[in-house]
């Protein structure tokens, strides 16, 4: 009787009572599940701009903080551009290991959308299209490492501080309270080729065009205008060669130019409204949020919408949006580098109540 009493619980040590084995496994599958939320926290956590910064300030050494590490008062910080040079403010992931270009773009990522992200990249990586197809008559480095990252002030939980990353083609700037943006402007975007002409292997398939949504729905919405709306959306004068005030500290004050929201119809409202999506959702929900909410705030019927030049690819063409508290430029009058007319596209969202955090003089 005492073997039979002692063998059950020694059956059960060895998982013959299936009921305790259940218990087991659901006291496994409890573990496994904390573990899980735990693990998915703390990439949330890593994700988070301070702490994405701090990680990547902690990689470096002593020389490449003080190039990353600027005071937030620097008039460095209100500087940008997106025209090759040889060398920018901060420092660039072409003199980083394996480990802190990791943490770089882990750092490009805390601070954009997916979608943000994912355009950054390809940017970054036609610099390789650009050496292809340049050769050596190239006059400038083509190199998709050279994106410069700059912290401006020190990343804290309360402090007001800044970030910049910045190469050939792509300007982000951005000014936080802790995690929270607070402007995140000049946000600027381009691409040579605008279009692949030609196959240029992986991750470069003909027909690529990474500002695709930024110039089919412009195309879309000046096609659908009217002659009396066309009459009104039409610029005067020579299409520009270039984004007004590129460069320069703060956007443009001239008025708004075009047809107004309220003198579209229904569809071609919808075109425009997802036109501006396609510049808000390149940055994070909430910052995406907020530009709408002020948006909509000062009146959708106060955006203006103007064109100049062709109205089909291959000829040059250029458009502004323009509201109360925004405005984007796009334009494509340049050929790209093999030498295809109207391929090469540059396109910036400013803040009209003042880029970098700072107000309009």
């Amino acid at each position: 009787m005492r073997k039979w009493i002692i063998a059950l619980p020694l059956c059960a040590a060895v998982g013959a009572s299936p009921q305790l084995s259940s218990v087991a496994r659901g006291q496994a599958t409890a573990t496994a599940t904390a573990e899980s939320q735990t693990s998915a926290k703390k990439k949330r956590a890593g994700l988070q701009p301070v702490a994405a910064v701090k990680a990547l300030l902690e990689t470096l050494d002593e020389t490449q903080q003080a190039k990353a590490k600027l005071e937030f008062g620097s008039e460095q910080r209100v500087g940008w551009h997106f025209i090759p040079k040889d060398t920018r403010k901060g420092v660039p992931m072409k003199e980083m290991n394996a480990t802190q270009k990791e943490a770089a773009m882990r750092v490009l990522r805390s601070a954009v959308s997916k979608i943000g992200f994912e355009k950054s990249k390809q940017i970054m990586s036609l610099e390789s299209v650009l050496k292809k197809l340049e050769g050596d008559q190239g006059r400038n480095e083509r190199n998709p490492e050279k994106y410069y990252f700059t912290v401006f002030g020190k990343p804290g939980l309360k402090q007001k501080w800044g970030l910049s990353i910045e190469g050939h083609h792509l300007s982000l700037n951005f000014v936080f309270r802790g995690n929270k943006v607070l402007d995140s402007t000049p946000q600027f975007f381009a691409t040579n080729p605008a279009t692949l002409a030609e196959d240029y292997g992986e991750g470069f398939p003909k027909g690529l065009q990474v500002l695709k949504a930024e110039e089919q729905l412009g195309f879309k919405l000046v096609r659908s205008l009217s002659e009396d709306q066309l009459e009104e959306a039409m610029l005067p004068g020579d299409t520009p060669d270039e984004i007004r005030a590129a460069g320069v500290a703060q956007p443009p004050t001239d008025a708004p130019r075009g047809i107004s929201f309220a003198d579209l119809d229904e569809e071609q409202q919808e075109t425009l409204t997802k036109l501006m999506k396609a510049y808000t959702a390149k940055m994070k929900p909430l910052v995406n949020k907020g530009r709408w909410k002020l948006i909509e705030e000062a009146g959708m019927e106060k955006i203006k919408f103007a064109w100049s030049g062709a109205k089909r690819p291959g000829r040059g063409h250029y458009y502004v949006v323009q509201g109360p508290t925004f405005v984007i430029e796009f334009i494509n009058v340049q050929a790209d580098a093999a030498g295809n007319p109207a391929n090469h596209v540059h396109c910036v969202w400013r803040d009209m109540q003042g880029d970098f955090d700072l107000p309009i003089k």
